[in-house]
């Protein structure tokens, strides 16, 4: 993209010998060349006599070189002209100034614009031709739009790319693409603006050496690069060194000078016949370059040029701001989902779960690819992360080699060898220790950066051999090429390590009340767990006692109630019989709901005595139970796969089929009945998910019944909770599911259902293989 290389020739000049570091060393400042459009004059500052001039003015001005050198500018200009000449230098620096006037003296030339400026004790002419293009005037008010379209952007992306579209648009190159420089000095392009049927250049990178050291102090100084011919033969100054000078002057400045033949080789590789780049400068380093390219000659105005270093000087003190804008915008992302992230940490019962169970979680606090917690010997990962026994090995690294609470690193795998194994999801390593002792760690990794990167072509310079002279050629093909990027992942910015380290210390805060919270509850702990049992066991036998003792009176009342209507129905109207009839029915159900009471109470107060229970004989029992209802319902029982045996109580068992069998012949309004009963997989775990799945057997009972709202899945197990009036299905107390959960949670297991109305249901309960 820049200058570059020297021959074997230019390097005996200089004395050095050749090495493929030359690039770095050539005086492209002093080429004593210029490009032939124009033509230069070098003046003395104090006798205003020209000392030096490029070989072409006889071709420019019909004037040969011999016959300027001594004279004055008089030569060229009316004496009106020359004044306003004369005036100009003392206001002169280093930085050009265009003068324009029409060279009054040359007859029969095209017409030529004078730029002017000072540097190396020199008065510096030179004499540029009017531009051809039909690019040559701009609009003030459009600059004047583009310029708010600017200072509007929001980001750096969008002023980058702002200004590719309006640099295109004044100068007309086919091509322009602006680059930024990486800390190692490479580049990418972020931003370009292209002819329709060229391939983009966005997104690719650019090896340091294409802009090499002494290019890149040159652009410090000019802003402004110009080639409008890349395939013009360079034109010599006479003589090549001024009278009592030391080596060619310093063409710093010159808008004309020759650059590298290295360089317009790189341009012929390129397919670029004419550029002009644009130096990106803040706060005194080279921040990027906005890079023109057209595929035949162009001669863009001077005054068009001068626009576009402007708006390249707009841009570069903008873009502090437009960073400063994007680190914000990323701080306040950042910050939002802290807050919402410490909420969720502050009203979890567990505060792991506020890390990783809800949106955000710590993977959405940083930009990364996963993130993982390391607490209390287990391992949680969200995103993409190495495996567990890595971050184990991870954590056991830490310990032994990081002392400090927080580790940060875009490559691991130079830190420890072991890395290389885990660069594709953590090259980068940002962590914090909750107990570092403990080996408690959160982890936000980063892979390696774009594991292969678009670079475009090689950048290795390789040496070539032509008539026995030693060239450095630039790549002889600019094809994409994938450099793989080792074993380095994006940089931590430093407004995410300050992220990383509030995460910590809330943590730690949250951690801390926690402590202080159950120290001051672990006195009455003891106190409270005993009064709990104490009103249990109260609000048992208060059960017991209160439905066997409503038993006695509510059986009487049920008694008298018969006798009435067969001894006095004839005396009473019919009003008054249907009046018994539903005092006989009320204490029937009284008297159910008495007993359902009275048995979930026995549950609680029994003694489980436990045993081996084959569950196909305790099933076979309570199907033999329900035989007549089961053929007077047309109901099939199906057991796919024998069950196996299980410890439990045998009577409280037989009770839970009994219960869920009924419930599935109750709830069922299709012709046919279809009951099944078989071993759950093991994947199936209750809602609390209570123990090992390996200590559990799970037994499932699927009917192709009336099924059961989602909604209501939890109110069914409530006691005398029915979901239908009384004279649906057949009645019920409503209390058959919550006995049956009580007798399976005596059991230790659970009891759950899973169903959707109008498509059966499937009860679920779990009994342990030993207890």
């Amino acid at each position: 993209m820049a200058e570059s290389a020297l021959t074997l020739t230019d390097e005996r000049l200089l004395g050095q010998p050749i090495t493929l570091s030359n690039c770095d060393r050539e005086p492209i400042h002093i080429p004593g060349l210029i490009q032939p459009y124009g033509f230069l004059l070098c003046l003395d500052e104090q006798s205003r006599r020209v000392v030096q001039a490029s070989a072409n003015t006889l071709a420019l001005l019909g004037i040969v070189p011999e016959n300027i050198i001594g004279a004055g500018l008089g030569i060229l200009l009316e004496p009106e002209q020359l004044v306003a000449v004369e005036r100009l230098w003392a206001t002169l620096g280093p930085e050009a100034r265009l003068l324009g006037i029409r060279l009054g003296r040359v007859v029969g030339q095209p017409a030529y614009k004078l730029i002017l400026h000072r540097y190396d004790g020199l008065l510096w002419v030179e004499g540029e031709p009017v531009a051809d293009t039909t690019v040559s005037a701009f609009d003030l008010s459009a600059l004047n739009m583009s310029l708010g379209s600017l200072l509007a952007a929001e980001t750096v992306l969008d002023c980058c790319q702002l200004t590719a579209e309006q640099v295109r648009a004044i100068t007309g190159f086919d091509r322009v693409a602006i680059y930024r420089f990486a800390p190692d000095d490479s580049g990418e392009v972020i931003a370009e603006a292209v002819r329709e049927d060229l391939p983009p250049w966005l997104g690719m990178h650019y090896p340091a050496t294409d802009i090499p050291k002494q290019a890149r102090a040159m652009y410090l100084k000019n802003w402004l690069r110009f080639i409008p011919n890349a395939r013009y033969q360079p034109v010599p100054l006479v003589p090549a060194v001024a009278p009592g000078a030391s080596r060619p002057p310093d063409m710093t400045y010159s808008v004309l000078r020759s650059v590298s033949p290295i360089h317009l080789e790189y341009l012929h590789n390129l397919g670029s016949e004419a550029t002009m780049t644009i130096s990106l400068i803040q706060e005194g380093q080279l921040w990027g370059m906005i890079t023109c390219h057209h595929q035949t000659p162009r001669l863009v105005s001077y005054e068009l040029r001068d626009l576009c270093q402007f708006l390249g000087k707009t841009v570069s003190v903008l873009l502090k701001g437009k960073e400063q804008q994007d680190e914000q915008a990323y701080r306040l992302r950042i910050r939002e989902a802290q807050v919402r992230l410490f909420d969720l940490v502050s009203t979890q019962v567990n505060f792991l779960d506020g890390l990783h169970r809800f949106t955000p979680s710590l993977l959405d606090v940083l930009d990364c690819g996963g993130a993982a917690i390391c607490f209390d010997g287990e391992i949680i990962t969200l995103g993409h992360t190495p495996t567990p026994a890595q971050i184990t090995e991870l954590v056991e690294w830490l310990r032994i080699h990081n002392p400090h609470d927080i580790f940060v690193t875009d490559s691991y795998a130079r830190l420890n060898p072991a890395g290389k194994f885990i660069r594709s999801t953590a090259s980068g390593i940002l962590a914090v220790a909750l107990a570092r002792e403990a080996g408690e760690y959160i982890f936000w990794f980063r892979p390696e950066q774009l594991q292969t990167v678009t670079w475009a072509g090689r950048h290795e310079k390789n040496q070539t051999t032509v008539d026995g002279q030693i060239f450095l050629s630039p790549r002889q093909s600019f094809e994409a090429w994938k450099q793989t990027v080792e074993e380095t992942s994006a940089p931590w910015q430093p407004l995410e390590i300050e992220a990383a380290k509030e995460i910590r210390l809330h943590i730690s805060d949250i951690r801390l009340k926690v402590f202080n919270e159950l120290q001051a509850k672990a006195i009455s702990l003891a106190r409270l767990n005993a009064e709990l049992e104490r009103s249990n066991d109260e609000l048992d036998s208060f059960a017991y006692v209160a439905s066997h003792d409503l038993k006695e009176p509510l059986r009487g009342i049920h008694n008298y109630s018969l006798f009435l209507l067969e001894d006095y129905a004839d005396k009473l109207d019919a009003e008054g019989v249907s009046k018994l009839q539903t005092l006989v029915r009320l204490s029937q159900r009284m008297e159910s709901l008495i007993e359902a009471l009275l048995q979930l109470s026995r549950v609680s107060r029994v003694e489980m005595a436990v045993e081996a229970v084959n569950l196909n004989d305790a099933l076979a029992d309570i199907i033999d139970l329900l035989h007549p209802r089961l053929e007077q319902t047309r109901t099939t029982v199906t057991v796919p796969v024998s069950l196996p045996t299980v410890r439990g109580n045998r009577t409280l068992v037989h009770e839970v089929f009994n219960n869920l069998l009924t419930n599935a012949l109750r709830y069922n309004n299709h012709p046919e009945k279809h009951v099944t009963i078989g071993v759950a997989p093991p994947a199936i775990r209750g809602p609390k998910g209570t123990g090992d799945p390996a200590d559990f057997t799970v037994i499932y009972v699927h009917d192709n019944g009336i099924g059961i709202d989602p909604k209501h899945h939890d109110n069914i197990f409530k006691i005398f909770k029915r979901l239908h009036a009384q004279d649906k299905y057949g009645g019920g107390t409503g209390a058959g599911l919550a006995i049956a959960r009580k007798l399976v949670e005596k059991h230790g297991g659970e009891l759950w259902v899973d169903s959707t109305l109008g498509h059966g249901a499937t009860f679920y309960f779990s009994l342990a293989n030993n207890l």
